[in-house]
C-alpha cells in the first residue's frame, strides 16, 4: 500500500491537471443531476445496512452559494433535532422531524464542521474567524485553536472528539494565499481537553477534510478532498496516530462530480463518505458496498441521528437529505472513556 504522500511540485501540477479534467467533466453534470435519486447496491452486504428500495428524502433546499455550501450536520439527541450550517449565508439552521427547518442563528463566522464534546458542548470550525471554538453551557465562546506555533490557522474545516476528550480537526488551507504570519501547509491537529497542548499530527495531505474514528478508536480515518481518497492510521496507546501506519483505505474518485468531504462511521465500523456521484458506503476493510446517488453536485457532510441513531442526514451543497438505516451510527457526543 502507498504510504508516501508528500506533495512535490510535479504532484501539485498533476493535481492541477486533474482539477482541469474535472472542470471538463462538469459539462456532464447537468444531465447526471437529472437522474432520479437512488440507492445503488454494489454488494449484497449493503442490505444489512439499509433498504435500497427506500426514497432519498429531501428535507430542505436553497442553502449555500459561492462562499460555501450547507455543512456540518450534528444531531442534538436531547432536543430531538439536527443542527447544520449554511456557510454562504452565514447561518445555522435546525431541522426538527415533523416541523421542518428553522433559522437558529444569523452570524456564525461562516462556520463549517460541527460536533459536540464529552460534556455536550457545541464545537465549531469557523471560516471567517479562522479558528475552532467551543460554545459553553452559558452561551459564551471559548477559542479551542486559532494558531499553531505563532502562525495563524487557515480555515478549519471539520472536527471530531475522542472518548478521552481530545479534539482532532483539519485545516486544509483552501482558497487562501498564505501571508508570512499564516500556516503555510494544510494540516491535521490534535488539541488536549484542557486546551493546553496542540499537536500537528500530519502535514502531508493535499486537502485534509473529513475525519472519523473506528468504533473502538483503534483507527483514525482522514480523507483528502483533492486526492479524492480516504487514508487510515493506527492509533497508539498515547492517543496519537502512528504516522508509519498511514495507508490508503479507499479511493472515491471517478468521472462524476463529488469528492470526499464529511465522513462518519457506524457502530459496526462501516464507513460513510461523499465521493464521485454521491455518498459511498464501505465495510471496515474498505470494500465498497453501495452508493447513495442523490443527483446533487457533492456530498458535503453527513450525520447519524434520530432516537436510535438510525437516520442518516446528508448535506449535499444546497440540500438537506435523509435515508433510514438498519445499523446505528456512533452517537455524538461519544461516551467518555472510563479511566
Amino acid at each position: 500500500m502507498t504510504t508516501r504522500h508528500g506533495a512535490s511540485r510535479r504532484e501539485i501540477l498533476k493535481l492541477g491537471a486533474a482539477a482541469g479534467a474535472l472542470g471538463i467533466a462538469g459539462g456532464l453534470r447537468s444531465a447526471w443531476a437529472q437522474a432520479t435519486p437512488r440507492i445503488e447496491r454494489l454488494d449484497p452486504a449493503l442490505d444489512r445496512l439499509l433498504s435500497t428500495s427506500q426514497p432519498v428524502r429531501e428535507l430542505g433546499s436553497g442553502y449555500g452559494g459561492a462562499l460555501g455550501p450547507a455543512e456540518g450536520p450534528v444531531w442534538w439527541k436531547e432536543g430531538g433535532y439536527l443542527l447544520f450550517n449554511d456557510i454562504h449565508n452565514d447561518r445555522r439552521h435546525k431541522y426538527t422531524p415533523g416541523q421542518g427547518v428553522t433559522l437558529v442563528k444569523q452570524g456564525v463566522n461562516r462556520a463549517n464542521g460541527l460536533t459536540r464534546d464529552l460534556k455536550g458542548r457545541l464545537v465549531s470550525c469557523e471560516h471567517d474567524s479562522r479558528r475552532v471554538t467551543r460554545e459553553e453551557l452559558d452561551g459564551s465562546l471559548t477559542v479551542v485553536a486559532n494558531q499553531f506555533q505563532g502562525k495563524r490557522l487557515s480555515r478549519p474545516n471539520d472536527v471530531i472528539v475522542k472518548s478521552d476528550g481530545c479534539m482532532f480537526f483539519t485545516d486544509p488551507n483552501h482558497n487562501l494565499v498564505p501571508e508570512q504570519w499564516d500556516i503555510q501547509l494544510p494540516g491535521v491537529y490534535r488539541v488536549t481537553p484542557d486546551l493546553g497542548t496542540m499537536t500537528l499530527i500530519s502535514d502531508n495531505f493535499a486537502g485534509p477534510n473529513g475525519l472519523a474514528f473506528s468504533p473502538d478508536e483503534s483507527l483514525l480515518y482522514i480523507n483528502d478532498v483533492r486526492r479524492r481518497h480516504i487514508r487510515v492510521f493506527n492509533m497508539q496507546p498515547s492517543g496519537m496516530p502512528a504516522r508509519e501506519s498511514d495507508r490508503i483505505f479507499a479511493d472515491l474518485g471517478g468521472p462524476e462530480p463529488g469528492s470526499p468531504d464529511g465522513m462518519k462511521v457506524d457502530v459496526e465500523g462501516n464507513v460513510y463518505c461523499g465521493g464521485s456521484g454521491g455518498l459511498w458506503i464501505m465495510d471496515p476493510k474498505g470494500k465498497k458496498l453501495g452508493r447513495i446517488a442523490h443527483g446533487l453536485p457533492a456530498t458535503t457532510n453527513l450525520a447519524f441521528g434520530g432516537d436510535d441513531w438510525k437516520t442518516l442526514y446528508i448535506t449535499a451543497r444546497t440540500h438537506l437529505l435523509a435515508v433510514d438505516l438498519k445499523v446505528a451510527g456512533i452517537p455524538v457526543p461519544v461516551a467518555e472513556r472510563k479511566k
